[in-house]
């Protein structure tokens, strides 16, 4: 009963007349990033944190628009896919199978229609899910130490390379260059100046807004100019839509898909580095050998319903680590950790008691935006599928420009101007060395926590390094941190080449 009475007072906070708009405003600009092949949930929520903070917004608004963005986003991926095969980003991928085959048999508004209903289905329960259990892993998680906590952003390290990583060599070298990074400043505890050089603007360390519109938004701009013409073949396509409602027999076939995907999906969000692409592949592996006869890849509705019920519930499900926790359980939630944290809002078990009013009305917020994203992405589908047809040419200088305009106007510094052309640079350098960019936010965000939590721990111990492994909570979290980083090294190029193998066998149907 203390939940559903939080969770009306988190409504009574959602809904007013400013957070409504805000919220339409994020899904529509979300589901434009989505469906735009090559931007994505991580992209677009960083390319608009410039935006929130310039409109001055508050804490729980900000939250809002942005958390509908990234809802918005995994919505609007599936659109990219179904109408060009292109996926919007990598979490539907699986979604081209037996999306682009309905599309090609004159089926596109019914695959479209299908995807949103089940992307409403497995996020809608996944929020339920956020309700029940974010709560329970914060009585867990007072029961944290300085050591615990240090184990725990090991865990949050060595997982966030994730299943879908095919080198945890490389995600472990971003991780390194991460915890790096949030090394420049002054030591809080001896006052000494680390990695500064003398420039008098790096004591205060790297500002991680700066760094993330950088690394995500700005490469994205460099990728472009290297390549200079980035899908226009996309523009050249002809997209028919055809009929938006589908039958009720096609509903009902795909309600269970919907609900067993969405609980798998679910799983897959919570777990640390897991992730909507993992959602989506063992949601659509999981329906394809339950039903399958014959009819995924060729255009089944229903592998089209599991992989986007399980990575919009993967979506969700990847909040309950970051809200109850403080540790992301994906690269967009480290993106909006760091939204939290530059609010002065520091997620964790404290989270729901010192500020419910922030986590209550974004939760209640997330049930809105769902409602809104249904309605919202089945009338207006054929405007979405116009933006496709916007050239990256006109798209990409706008990208630049919110870039600039608002990382000025959050700071006034030019010279986080200059640091987040050089962290752009370093992203469009990495990103063509296959290196992953969220572990160096992660390490951005976490290092200076993880270095004051490992010097707690061992003070309070007389200095006695194994203090950081002696308690069964600290070993079990360092036990998860090892499973976790070498599962990725055994399975996880399993994983990508039958994802690549599905999707080539459907293509030569």
């Amino acid at each position: 009963m203390e939940t559903l009475s939080s969770l009306a007072d988190g409504f009574a906070i959602a809904i007013t007349w400013q957070n409504m708009l805000l919220a339409l405003l994020g899904c529509f600009l979300g589901t434009v990033m989505g469906a735009l092949p090559g931007l994505g949930p991580s992209n677009g929520v960083a390319i608009l944190i410039p935006l929130a903070f310039t409109l001055g917004l508050g804490a729980t608004p900000s939250l809002i628009l942005l958390t509908s963005v990234y809802y918005g986003a995994m919505y609007g991926g599936r659109i990219s896919s179904i109408l060009l095969n292109i996926p919007g980003d990598e979490p539907a991928m699986m979604t081209c199978l037996d999306g682009y085959p309905m599309a090609q048999k004159g089926q596109a508004g019914e695959a479209l229609a299908i995807s949103g209903i089940a992307s409403f289905v497995g996020s809608f329960f996944a929020t339920w899910g956020l309700i029940f259990l974010a709560p329970q892993l914060v009585k867990i998680a007072l029961l944290f130490g300085p050591a615990e906590y240090f184990a725990l952003f090991a865990l949050a390290f060595a997982t966030l390379g994730g299943v879908s990583s095919t080198n945890q060599a490389k995600s472990a070298f971003a991780a390194a260059l991460g915890l790096g990074l949030a090394m420049i400043g002054v030591d809080t505890q001896t006052g000494v100046p680390r990695f500064t050089f003398g420039e008098v603007h790096l004591y205060d360390g790297l500002d991680f807004l700066v760094a993330i519109v950088g690394l995500f938004a700005l490469s994205e701009v460099f990728i472009f100019l290297e390549h200079r013409h980035g899908n226009a073949d996309a523009a050249d396509k002809k997209i028919t839509i055809g009929r938006l409602t589908p039958p009720m027999s096609m509903i009902k076939q795909c309600t269970p898909t919907m609900l067993r995907s969405t609980f798998l999906g679910f799983l897959a969000g919570v777990l640390p580095g897991a992730g909507a692409s993992l959602g989506s592949f063992i949601s659509y592996s999981m329906e394809k050998k339950l039903v399958d006869k014959g009819t995924f890849g060729k255009g089944d509705p229903r592998g089209v319903a599991a992989p986007e019920a399980g990575n919009n519930a993967a979506a969700g499900g990847a909040l309950v680590p970051m809200l109850a926790l403080g540790v992301p359980g994906s690269g967009t939630t480290a993106v909006l950790l760091a939204v939290l944290l530059s609010l002065n809002i520091t997620p964790g078990p404290l989270l729901f008691t010192q500020n419910p009013d922030v986590v209550w009305g974004l939760i209640a917020a997330l049930f809105i935006a769902n409602f809104m994203l249904l309605a919202m992405n089945i009338p207006m589908v054929g405007l979405f599928t116009r933006i496709l047809m916007v050239p990256p040419k006109v798209l990409m200088p706008v990208v630049a420009m919110v870039s600039f305009v608002g990382i000025y106007g959050i700071s006034g510094s030019t010279f986080d101007l200059q640091v987040m052309i050089g962290f752009g640079l370093l992203g469009w350098v990495l990103r063509k060395f296959d290196v992953p960019l969220v572990p160096i936010i992660l390490g951005t965000l976490l290092g200076n926590a993880m270095e004051s939590n490992m010097r707690r721990a061992i003070t309070i111990d007389d200095g006695n390094w194994g203090t950081l492994v002696d308690s069964p909570l600290a070993l079990g979290l360092w036990a998860i941190a090892i499973i976790g980083f070498i599962l990725p090294v055994l399975v996880g190029k399993m994983i990508k080449s039958k994802m690549r193998r599905d999707d080539e066998s459907s293509l030569s149907d």
